[in-house]
């Protein structure tokens, strides 16, 4: 399984960018649920959003309402759609497929499998 993150870049707060996570491998295909985790400096890595199979996500209470996450057409590409990007944004963004999802009370939990992409840097800054 090989996944290609890209899309990251310099942007000054409150603009935009799309990270892009293109997948191959036997293991990816429509029922692969993929997330989008973050490493800031000094942090531990946190999970930033995920999408299961369906249309289905879930989001980090700190980019409610400012990131989209989403699949491609084609269903092997996720992407997160960021704007209104504030400087503690800042981090390595990484993709990750095919991880656990349980579900809850209406909602669900995704756990990282150990398929990650290379990680894309995303900083926010004036």
């Amino acid at each position: 399984v090989q996944l290609q993150a890209s899309g990251g870049g310099l942007v000054q707060p409150g603009g935009s960018l799309r990270l892009s996570c293109a997948a191959s491998g036997s293991i990816f295909g429509i029922t692969t649920a993929m997330g989008w985790y973050r490493q800031a400096p000094g942090k531990q890595r946190e999970l930033v959003a995920a999408i299961t199979s369906g249309i289905n996500t879930n989001y980090a209470d700190s980019v409610e309402g400012r990131f989209t996450i989403s699949r491609g057409n084609a269903k092997n590409t996720v992407y997160l759609q960021m704007n209104s990007l504030k400087p503690e944004d800042t981090a390595v963004y990484y993709c990750n497929a095919a991880g656990r999802v349980t579900w809850y009370s209406g909602t669900f939990d995704y756990t990282n499998s150990p398929y990650w992409g290379q990680g894309t840097q995303v900083t926010v800054s004036s």
